[in-house]
């Protein structure tokens, strides 16, 4: 996601999309734990960086 998208969000999507996204790393770090590979490997790097540029965003605006 790009600042720019999380910024033209209102405060309730921006809070259902940081719970979407968390849900999805616990998914991929469950993958990687059961020694199973993810099938994109940047796919968690990718989610981390969501997940913060988000509470960023949020923490800027006063949203947390």
């Amino acid at each position: 996601m790009k600042a720019r998208e999380i910024r033209k969000m209102n405060r309730e999507e921006r809070i259902k999309k940081l719970g979407e996204l968390r849900n999805e790393l616990m998914e991929e770090y469950g993958k990687s734990s059961m020694g199973g590979s993810s099938p994109s490997p940047g796919r968690i790097r990718y989610l981390r960086k969501s997940i913060a540029r988000l509470l960023t965003i949020m923490r800027e605006e006063g949203d947390i």
